[in-house]
């Protein structure tokens, strides 16, 4: 069986999706990208800031499911330059520990819904 997980803390699908899906106790998250909840406005100043929001969203639909990044046991990172890894890396790796962090991949792909430069997903059991 599965719950629908939705939180006005993290941005609206754009599209016929749900924020997440809860199913026994494993948590699938829709990719995040770096809409601001508030306005419904892109944050696009540099990497750093536009993953910070796309974290900061995950973050919220986590805490909509009483989980948190400590259940996370896989991410799917999505790129539109490979130039910009170790920034994301960086700003990503600030919620993790990394001594407890999740499985990953990181794929740089030809465009992104409405533009923007990172997406990620998550993959999150209690």
């Amino acid at each position: 069986m599965k719950k629908i997980i939705t939180t006005p803390n993290a941005p609206a699908p754009i599209g016929p999706y749900n924020q997440a899906i809860l199913s026994g106790n494993t948590l699938y998250t829709s990719g995040q990208i770096a809409i601001d909840p508030k306005t419904n406005a892109l944050v696009l100043g540099d990497i750093e800031t536009e993953t910070k929001q796309v974290m900061h969203n995950l973050k919220a639909v986590l805490e909509a499911a009483n989980m948190t990044f400590e259940h996370v046991v896989k991410s799917s990172i999505f790129i539109s330059n490979m130039d910009d890894f170790a920034k994301i890396n960086a700003v990503y790796g600030s919620f993790f520990d990394e001594a407890s962090a999740p499985a990953r991949e990181t794929v740089q792909v030809a465009r992104l819904p409405k533009n923007v430069n990172v997406e990620i997903s998550v993959i999150a059991v209690k």
